[in-house]
This record gives C-alpha cells, structure tokens and sequence, in this order.
C-alpha cells in the first residue's frame, strides 16, 4: 500500500477541488443557457399566440357561408374569398403535382444512383444553397422565362409551376434524408436475396422511406401556400369576380385542362388587397382571410403527421 505524503495529499485534494469547482461550474453555465433558452421559446410562443389570437378574434366573426361563396366586391360587407381560395388549391394542385415527383426523383438520384465526384457535389452544394434563396428571386425568374421568355401568360400554371421550383429544394433535400436514414442492413439484405439496385429501391428503400418524404413534400407545399412576394411578381389579380373552368367534367374525356391558362388569385393575394385599404371592415375581412390560410396550412401539417404516422405503423408490422 503506497502512503502519501502530506505534500502530495494537500496536492491531491487540492487537484479534487478544483475539478468539483470546474464541475460546478459547468453546471451553473449548463442550468443559464437552459433558462436562457426556455424564456426566449416562451417569449416566442407568448408573441406568436398573442397575434394569432388578434387575428381569430378579429377574423373568425367575419366566416361564414356566404363569406367562403362570395367573390371579392368593392362593399366590405358583401365581400368573399371564393376566387382566392378557389385559386389557391388550384395553384397548389400545379405545385404539387411538378414538385413531387421531380423532387423525390432527383432525391433519389441523387443519393443512391449519382456518382460521387466534383459535379454531383457542385449540384448538392447548389441544391442545398437553393432552399434558402429568396422567394423574389423564384418569381423574378418566373416572370422573365415563364411569362416573357416562353409566353406562357400570367396564368394558373405558371403561378405552380414558380411555387414548384421553390419548394423544389426542400422536397430534394428531405427526400435524400430519408433515403439515407434507412439502415443499410435493409439494402444488404436485399441485394443477399438477389434483388437488384431498382427492385431494392422500388420494393424495400423508397417504402421505408416514404413516411419522411411525404412529410418534407408536405412541410414544402405548407411554406408554398402561404408566399405572396413570387405570385406578385409574376402578375396575380388582386381582383377577381369569376372562376376558372373546373379540372373535372361530365363530357368525355372527363378532365380539363383550359383551367391551366386562366388568371387567378390566392388569399395570401387577397389579404394583402384588403389589408392594404384603409376602411376597418375590410380589415376584417383580411383578419378572417388569415384563419382560413392558416386553417388549411394547419391542415397540411396535420396530415403530414397523420400520414407519417400510419405509414411508420405499417412499416413496423
């Protein structure tokens, strides 16, 4: 047994101090930024609660029947939201149906087929750095190749297609994580019973992942329905007293696409027409217009985790 001597005791135990010292010390930093990040999430959530409920309180006397049938008019109290809302999922029909499939495609691509070199990494690096660009920029773009460029009119199906490539990114990016988030013992597995790469990816891979690529196409078409600054650019009515052709029809062949190249308006559109008159009645209006975008975006992220919960369900049995 080795003995100590009252040197290197004191040595020790003033080595033992000081490490408790840090150690609390560490702690007390620990506990700070732990309050420090609780006040600011509650100071957060109290603002965020305070101006939506402003907006339910100003808004939700205003909906009703004839609110969500009327088109816009020029007396606030006979004025509607059918045109916009009519106008936003028909927009948002567009978006999705182009941002999808495209977006989970190149996800894919990206991931699982694309050869790792200095051009697949220039494309991730742009990909990556396009989902933070400025929606202006999307609709600058829009207006000059779309609308100027290609002729294609300010129209319902450029409106989609703009919003498409600005969710574009988002849904390329949460496609790429949960393809990546699978383990790889799935694909070994796969690949032992004699699959190759498609059937792996088309039976095992994109199955799997399914839960976290509709929830990232989801997150994206919620962020879409809501922007106003690529719609402006490209020329959307602020106001509009008729519908476009309905997508569906009684005469064969049954879908219509004359829809695609008609004028239109979407509610975030409409808000800001209404916001922008200085009578309080139509403020109103545009409180109660915000209940309803905020309802259906609500309704978007709803069904994500619906649909990202029975999927992963199903997965597991």
């Amino acid at each position: 047994m080795t003995v100590l001597s009252p040197i290197e005791s004191a040595s020790a135990s003033e080595a033992t101090r000081s490490a408790m010292r840090a150690i609390a010390s560490a702690k007390r930093t620990d506990l700070f930024v732990a309050g420090l990040g609780l006040f600011v999430m509650l100071v957060s959530m109290g603002l965020l609660l305070v101006l939506v409920g402003d907006l339910m309180i100003r808004g939700l006397s205003r909906i009703d029947y004839d609110f969500l049938t009327s088109f816009p008019s020029r007396r606030a109290a006979n004025a509607g939201i059918l045109s916009a809302w009519v106008g936003t999922l028909l927009v948002m029909l567009v978006t999705a149906f182009l941002a999808i499939p495209i977006g989970v495609m190149a996800g894919v691509y990206l991931e699982e087929y694309a050869p790792k070199n200095l051009l697949s990494n220039i494309i991730e690096i742009n990909v990556a750095n396009l989902a933070g660009v400025p929606s202006i920029i999307y609709g600058l773009l829009a207006l000059g190749f779309f609308v100027y460029g290609l002729d294609l009119g300010k129209t319902i199906l450029v409106a989609g297609m703009t919003l498409a490539l600005l969710i574009l990114p988002v849904v390329i990016v949460a496609t790429r994580e949960a393809v990546r988030s699978i383990p790889r013992i799935v694909k070994e597995g796969a690949y032992g019973l004699g699959a190759d790469k498609w059937q792996v990816m088309w039976h095992y891979i994109i199955p799997a992942a399914r839960p976290g690529i509709l929830t990232g196409a989801i997150v994206g078409l919620s962020r879409a329905i809501g922007e106003t600054a690529p719609i402006i650019t490209i020329g959307a009515l602020t106001f509009i007293a008729f519908l476009p052709p309905a997508p569906v029809s009684s005469e064969f062949p049954f879908i219509n696409f004359d829809w695609l190249n008609e004028g239109f308006t979407v509610l975030p559109i409409q808000m800001f027409n209404w916001i922008s008159r200085p009578q309080a009645a139509f403020h109103e209006n545009a409180a109660a217009t915000g209940v309803v975008l905020m309802a259906l975006t609500l309704s978007l992220s709803g069904t994500a985790i619906w649909i990202r919960y029975r999927l992963r369900r199903n997965v597991r049995n």
